[in-house]
């Protein structure tokens, strides 16, 4: 059964959110401090985290960050805070998606779901960009020969617009092949692009291989 890890310092939305995921058939537990969900993660890891942003003690941004720094778990936040500087530091730390509050539970089952798979059924084989190789069958984004770590939705992204080398795709057709969304926020998008940017690219203010077509999307170059 997927595990999910639930961080959240509220006790009713904790148990509320831990009760609706049991009912969508995933083993939900709680913790009410960033703390205590690093250190359950560590020592059981769940296939997902939620997790808040306002935490007694760590905020939701360094757990975030503390995170990402030796697991590519997916992240999705649970807020009640929805100004765009939020939503973008979070993503920006390195969560994959970005819920505002009340939650419907099945939109973040559904995401949940989205998330789920580091590569695409049916995607194409290693391909090479100059110094840059996407290995979808592998799991694997390599560098100058050197292993880059990538979370599950940079890979993804990485994924399909290697498989649509030197097309453009817009924001709105990678928010619904990546994320499976039909409408939703792009700078989900324009935040893990960035993101992707700094690991793979030697001048990532002036990208070679993921470059920005202005007004049009992204596409991957060789």
């Amino acid at each position: 059964m997927t595990a999910v890890l639930v961080i959240e310092d509220d006790d009713r939305i904790r148990l509320a959110l831990l009760l609706a995921l049991e009912e969508e058939g995933y083993r939900a537990y709680g913790v009410a401090t960033a703390e205590e969900g690093l250190r359950r993660q560590r020592s059981d890891p769940a296939e997902y985290v939620l997790i808040d942003l306002m935490l007694p003690g760590m905020d939701g941004f360094e757990c975030i960050r503390q995170l990402r720094r030796d697991d590519d778990v997916p992240i999705v936040v649970i807020s009640a805070r929805d100004d765009t500087h939020d939503i973008v530091a979070a993503l920006e730390a390195g969560a994959d998606d970005y819920v505002v509050k009340p939650v419907a539970i099945k939109e973040l089952s559904a995401r949940l779901r989205a998330l789920r798979r580091r590569g695409r059924a049916g995607a194409v084989s290693s391909q090479v960009f100059g110094d840059l190789e996407v290995s979808p069958e592998a799991g694997e984004v390599r560098h100058g020969g050197q292993v880059v770590p990538v979370t599950r939705t940079e890979f993804r992204l990485l994924c399909e617009l290697a498989e649509h080398a030197g097309r453009v795709l817009s924001r709105r057709q990678l928010l619904q092949r990546v994320w499976g969304y039909e409408t939703g926020d792009e700078r989900l998008v324009d935040v893990h692009v960035g993101r992707l940017r700094q690991k793979i690219e030697e001048d990532p203010a002036n990208p070679r291989h993921l470059v920005t077509l202005r007004g049009l999307g992204y596409k991957l170059q060789r």
